[in-house]
């Protein structure tokens, strides 16, 4: 029996010497309360471990326990308090009935999760979220002999889920913290801008930012050698951890984009001793470590400084958030070669420091509406990421509403999070039957088929993928048939269960999506078939609420609108359909053999640049359409992608050009391009009309890009890209 429980029982007033040590615990007895809630403690934390108890003891049994913030517990009684045991880590709690009562206690938010885990696998309640659960009604509550003591594997767990926004018990329940809960005034990433931001600066001292490609970069990262930088932003930090007394740690870290760091000649020698980018940033971080030496800075160690230096350790309160963005998902970090290097860098860190955040990426970022199969690669990786000092984790897995299994993706991974080493194949059961009902079996089936499916394809999984990359693999026809069979057969199970169907309705969103996509970019198809699935898609949409497409927040009824626009068949003829491009300028290496064909094959790209689009970066470029034989052109349009977060943006220019004879061109317009800064994922037709026909074989296609990313994006001073796909010609 542990001493701060003890304690809590002696508060509660003297144990019974009469009473069993593994005495039964009535809350509840026919309809009737027998107990009662009382706090040892005044605080928020108790509160709301008493108050989720009475909630869910009243919604199964009808009765109301009443709530005691001082006194003392009696027999059956049920006390909350926190703990001073050395055995619990942070949020750590435990659970006992020694004595005939009730005794939660725990650190931090322990007495909370103390609560839930009382609530899961004692009385058999399950939290979805939104208002959703399921529980047994009774009017008996008994409590068997209980002795628990539990601790998290990482004492901060972040994930996303779409309830999170509009359920104030969501992030209780799967005991998760969000960035502004922990971090002083919610600077958890990305902060460079914020604290020392470009529009106050970077025109008057350009050398606090970054020095590349022969200039400084304001608005790229600093120059963490200056001294200035470094008094400057240890003020803003003191005066924002004055604003926020009770939060104890901040992040200082880099802003998105790679290879803008600092590269004058006191930065690039700090680094090139530490045979890596993150020798001047750990160097800037131990500084502001040492300077407040109370507190925890966190940083980042993402794209160009995700490998550690090796002459020098961050400081023990520095926190290393290290992130793998850039490793496929189709089996866990340690199985594929992006993961192997990965792992290079988390042991290299794990070897100077055990105070690292894991940022781990398991969604497609491009595509939320699309399959996914990773959950049963989670378990691997979060096991790998307890194993190398990793304290804090963020699973970044998206959840948006309708998105890929959104609801057991959350849950999985903060099961995974409090304890790596649950069975994987039993919580995914548990949760389909709670959450499906008769239809569990169906969707359990769906998800071991398209898991196999995946890695016997041999097909890379990627946070920015395509469902048509998938096309031959875990997508392709005969698998899609399948798929379909078992989402038929688990509506039919549920036809009469109106909650559960529509469960299952919106968890088929995926694959609605993913075969509008397959057909998008399959040159024979049956439009009649096509414009019927796009209706159903439609109106499903509509009932769910219009659910993000991407992380962009393009929308689900935008993309059915943009369909019928862009990829249903047009009444007139494209006389460059099939006809021959020849490069003046050509697109990069990986996009030449594409380039062959993709811009006159009668297909449009989609919201992914993997495919159908060619692309060129840091350049211009230029091409000549060869329609074959002279023809009467009135108009020609030339298709563009913009993407943001990809450094895919708008070209500046075009022109376009018209010949006869492909030796001596005429000038038929020139077209100058707004910016545009938009997040969203767009396209633009830049179009060319004539009010009488021009007589031409050849039309040429000069674009002007804007060659490096300006300084309100985040990848300032580096190549950009622009994509083009169809051309059309009328």
């Amino acid at each position: 029996m542990k001493t701060d429980i003890f304690k809590l029982l002696l508060l509660s007033g003297a144990i019974s010497m009469g009473a069993s040590a593994s005495a039964q615990v009535d809350l509840v007895k026919e309809g009737k309360s027998k107990s009662k809630i009382v706090l040892a403690e005044r605080t928020e934390v108790n509160r709301t471990a008493a108050t989720i108890l009475q909630d869910f003891v009243q919604k199964i049994s009808g009765c109301k326990l009443d709530i005691k913030e001082k006194g003392k517990a009696g027999q059956g009684d049920i006390l909350i308090g926190s703990s001073t045991s050395s055995s619990l880590q942070e949020d750590g709690y435990q659970l006992s009935t020694i004595g005939g009562k009730l005794v939660i206690t725990g650190k931090d938010n322990g007495p909370v999760y103390g609560v839930v885990s009382l609530l899961e696998d004692y009385l058999g309640v399950d939290y979805w979220g939104n208002g959703e659960y399921n529980l047994e009604k009774r009017t008996t509550i008994s409590l068997p002999s209980i002795e628990k003591t539990d601790n998290p594997a990482f004492r901060y767990r972040q994930t996303q889920n779409y309830a999170l926004a509009t359920d104030s018990l969501y992030k209780w329940w799967y005991r998760l913290e969000e960035p502004g809960e922990v971090f002083a005034a919610n600077y958890w990433v990305h902060t460079f801008n914020r604290l020392l931001p470009v529009e106050e600066y970077g025109k008057k001292h350009p050398e606090y930012y970054a020095y590349f490609d022969g200039k400084r970069h304001p608005g790229a990262q600093w120059c963490l050698t200056n001294p200035e930088v470094f008094e400057i932003v240890s003020q803003r930090i003191d005066s924002i951890f004055k604003a926020n007394p009770d939060q104890k740690i901040i992040s200082v870290s880099q802003n998105d984009g790679n290879n803008t760091n600092c590269t004058c000649p006191e930065c690039k020698k700090l680094d090139d001793a530490a045979g890596s980018p993150s020798g001047s940033l750990i160097y800037f971080m131990n500084k502001l470590a040492k300077r407040f030496p109370d507190k925890e800075i966190s940083t980042l160690a993402y794209l160009y400084t995700m490998n550690p230096p090796k002459n020098v350790k961050p400081e023990p309160n520095v926190v290393v958030m290290l992130c793998d963005i850039d490793c496929d998902r189709e089996v866990s970090l340690t199985e594929n070669a992006s993961g192997q290097y990965f792992m290079k860098a988390l042991k290299g860190w794990s070897d100077i420091t055990d105070n690292i955040f894991l940022w781990d990426y398991g969604i497609n970022f491009d595509c939320y509406l699309s399959p996914f199969p990773n959950l049963y690669i989670m378990q691997d990786n979060i096991r790998t990421f307890r194993d190398h000092h990793v304290k804090m984790h963020f699973s970044q897995v998206a959840s948006s509403y309708g998105g890929d299994f959104a609801e057991l993706r959350s849950y999985l991974a903060s099961k995974l999070m409090w304890n790596p080493d649950v069975d994987v194949d039993r919580v995914i059961k548990h949760f389909l039957k709670s959450y499906y009902g008769a239809a569990s079996d169906y969707l359990y089936q769906y998800i071991q088929l398209i898991q196999g499916a995946l890695w016997g394809s041999g097909h890379r999984l990627w946070i920015y993928d395509s469902p048509v990359s998938h096309k031959e693999g875990m997508l392709n026809p005969v698998l899609m048939k399948r798929y379909k069979v078992l989402f038929d057969k688990a509506e039919a199970a549920v036809a009469d269960d109106p909650v559960a169907l529509d469960r299952v309705r919106r968890t088929r969103l995926p694959l609605l999506y993913s075969e509008l996509e397959l057909l998008r970019a399959q040159q024979e198809k049956d439009f009649d078939e096509v414009a019927q699935k796009l209706n159903y898609f439609e109106e499903q949409a509509k009932h769910f609420n219009n659910p993000a497409i991407n992380e962009r927040n393009n929308r689900a009824l935008d993309y059915c609108k943009l369909y019928r626009e862009r990829y249903m068949p047009s009444t007139e003829k494209n006389l460059a359909l099939g006809a021959t491009v020849t490069y003046l300028v050509n697109p990069e290496s990986k996009y030449v053999e594409i380039g062959k064909t993709a811009l006159t094959d009668g297909l449009f790209g989609g919201a992914s640049f993997m495919e159908s689009w060619v692309g060129w970066e840091g350049k211009d470029a230029a091409f000549v359409v060869d329609l074959g034989e002279t023809k009467e052109v009135r108009s020609i349009d030339t298709d563009f992608l913009h993407q943001i977060g990809q450094w895919i943006l708008f070209p500046l220019k075009v022109v376009y050009s018209y010949s006869e004879d492909g030796k001596t061109y005429h000038h038929w317009k020139t077209i100058e391009m707004p910016e545009e800064r938009a997040g969203m994922v767009m396209y633009r037709g830049v179009k060319a009309e004539s009010q009488t026909p021009l007589k031409a074989r050849y039309l040429k296609v000069e674009v002007t890009g804007t060659k490096v990313c300006p300084t309100w994006h985040y990848g300032v001073g580096n190549p950009s890209w622009f994509f083009i796909d169809e051309i059309t010609v009328r």
